[in-house]
């Protein structure tokens, strides 16, 4: 079991971090509204989990006018991706070994 939780990110334990890879593993890309209506958080708050992942190269920030209003994406980089897929088979390896030893 303590090899499962050795592949946990902790980059992905919070729940707005948790559902803004999420959002960005089925989107290509996402604007900052979208996210913020999708998973009902406050600009503060989101914008800080934004910054955390995008120091960890997990997600790339693209700005850019949209007419005369700024219009910030975010993509999910490839390390992203990956580090989001290995978390996620980490969980369920966790799972699957509960069931059977429970």
């Amino acid at each position: 079991m303590k090899d499962y939780l050795e592949n946990i990110n902790k980059a992905f334990e919070s729940r707005a971090r948790l559902g803004i890879m999420s959002v960005l593993m089925v989107e290509d890309k996402v604007d900052f509204n979208t996210l913020k209506e999708t998973l009902q958080l406050t600009d503060g708050n989101l914008a800080s989990h934004l910054r955390a992942l995008e120091e960890a190269e997990y997600l790339r920030v693209e700005k850019q006018f949209v007419g005369r209003k700024p219009n910030t994406t975010y993509h999910a980089t490839e390390a992203g991706r990956e580090a989001f897929n290995n978390h996620l088979d980490a969980l369920e390896q966790l799972i699957l070994n509960n069931r059977k030893d429970g």
